[in-house]
């Protein structure tokens, strides 16, 4: 297996590590950790685990899931009772307690009972909001090794520029020179103008080079908001610029829209929206219950003291129930039901809205892929063989005194320009893998094509 095919397959299963929990990435991250120590290198794999197991947005989210079911649990239990002690019907002449026989000392309890099943109702819709967080946090994963993935390879591609264009520095250093002693030499041919050229084109390497470093640096410093100072390391040369043969996407299904929507319909941001969308519907419910009265209990007993003769006076026990009567419901329930209503629309059209979304960026995506994969096949067969002819035969020329220095020199730059162009399209197209393995489930098939 070569090292490009290595690279894909490694690149394929860590591009997706949401579908792996936070536990598993931070045991994988502190070896990976261990590993970069020796090698004092940065690899993808590294940077993706630490982007992951750092983010406090995943840790914000297993509080709100915490909450969420802590809530659930205290909304399916009744309300605490209520216990009322009070000294009633005192005569205000004596504040004597046998002196009336209406005086006495009265201790009550009550309990109010909600309506109908808003408890049981209530709780439910705790736990379907929390049901949302483990995909929304799956999606947050996702979402951040797309993002890690996409600035790392932009630091790989600046770094790999760079060495490709120091490599082929060298060479026109030593035109420079070669260029210079056949200047000086009377039997040779070279011109003033041929050295002024290679300088002028050492020049304009140097600030290649100078904008390379630029983005190199930008592209770490970007990094760094996910993975800290770690961003500074030197990238390691997982990719060579020379990349071998990689397997094509089987694009045989992608014309079938309904397929394509099946799949985006099991991504986890629109799993997420379902349980959602189950949470206002218990809303719904919740607001028609409203329809029913909220029944209370109250229970009191008096303590009454003897007369003042002596005489045993009764005690007094007395117990109600209470409720009230929701018939006046034009401007209050009937609203209610139908706001909860609207929220559900509301929330489906929102879900409608992501779907159209990631469809269109799945499209847009195999087409990139496929254009990718034709260029880079272009310039794997064709280009860069043709281009490097080209530049021997130049080179070769100009040496036997066959040839202008010019046109050695401008062949020699096509050459390093095919280079790069051909690193850019191979990282674009990682880039682009990366963003299908965000909109793609990880069982998919076309993904899974990918890694045959």
């Amino acid at each position: 297996m070569n090292i490009q095919r290595h690279f894909l397959l490694l690149f394929l299963l860590v591009g997706v590590p949401a579908f792996a929990q936070e536990k598993v990435a931070q045991e994988q991250f502190t070896q990976i950790q261990l590993a970069e120590s020796k090698s004092n290198t940065l690899t993808l794999e590294s940077a993706i685990a630490k982007a992951i197991a750092s983010d406090p947005w995943l840790k914000g989210s297993h509080s709100r899931e915490e909450a969420l079911t802590n809530e659930s649990i205290s909304a399916s239990t009744l309300p605490d009772p209520k216990v009322s002690l009070m000294a009633a019907n005192f005569p205000t002449d004596s504040f004597d307690i046998n002196q009336e026989p209406m005086t006495q000392l009265t201790v009550g309890v009550s309990q109010m009972f909600p309506r109908g099943d808003s408890l049981a109702l209530t709780s439910r819709q705790k736990q379907e909001l929390a049901a949302q967080e483990p995909l929304l946090r799956q999606d947050r994963q996702d979402k951040v090794t797309v993002t890690v993935t996409q600035l790392w390879l932009d630091a790989y591609r600046a770094q790999e520029s760079i060495r490709l264009i120091e490599q082929d520095r060298s060479l026109f250093e030593h035109l420079v020179d070669a260029t210079k002693a056949s200047y000086s030499s009377a039997l040779g041919r070279a011109r003033q103008q041929d050295i002024i050229r290679a300088q002028l084109e050492l020049t304009r390497l140097d600030d290649r080079l100078t904008v390379l470093r630029q983005q190199l640096e930008s592209a770490q410093q970007s990094l760094s908001e996910w993975i800290g100072g770690q961003a500074s390391l030197p990238l390691t040369q997982t990719l060579s610029s020379k990349l071998g043969e990689e397997p094509s996407l089987d694009m045989g299904q992608t014309h079938n829209d309904r397929w394509l929507y099946e799949q985006i319909n099991r991504h986890p941001l629109l799993l997420a929206f379902d349980r959602r969308i189950e949470a206002m519907q218990t809303r719904v419910e919740l607001a028609k219950q409203k329809y029913k009265p909220e029944w209370g209990i109250t229970a009191q007993y008096g303590y009454r003291d003897d007369d003042p003769m002596g005489r045993d006076r009764a005690d007094l026990f007395s117990v109600g129930v209470t409720f009230d009567l929701p018939i006046f419901t034009g401007n209050r329930q009937d609203k209610d039901v139908g706001a909860a209503t609207s929220r559900v629309e509301e929330v489906r059209t929102d879900k409608l809205l992501m779907a159209r979304k990631l469809m269109a960026q799945l499209d847009t995506i195999l087409v990139q892929i496929q254009r990718l994969n034709e260029r880079r096949a272009l310039y794997d067969q064709q280009l860069l063989p043709q281009m490097a002819e080209q530049a021997e035969a130049s080179l070769t020329a100009y040496n036997n005194d066959d040839g202008d220095f010019a046109e050695a020199v401008r062949a020699r730059i096509a050459e390093l320009n095919a280079k790069i162009d051909f690193l850019t399209i191979n990282v674009d197209r990682l880039k682009a893998i990366a963003e299908l393995n965000y909109l793609l489930p990880q069982s998919s098939p076309l993904q899974q094509t990918a890694t045959d």
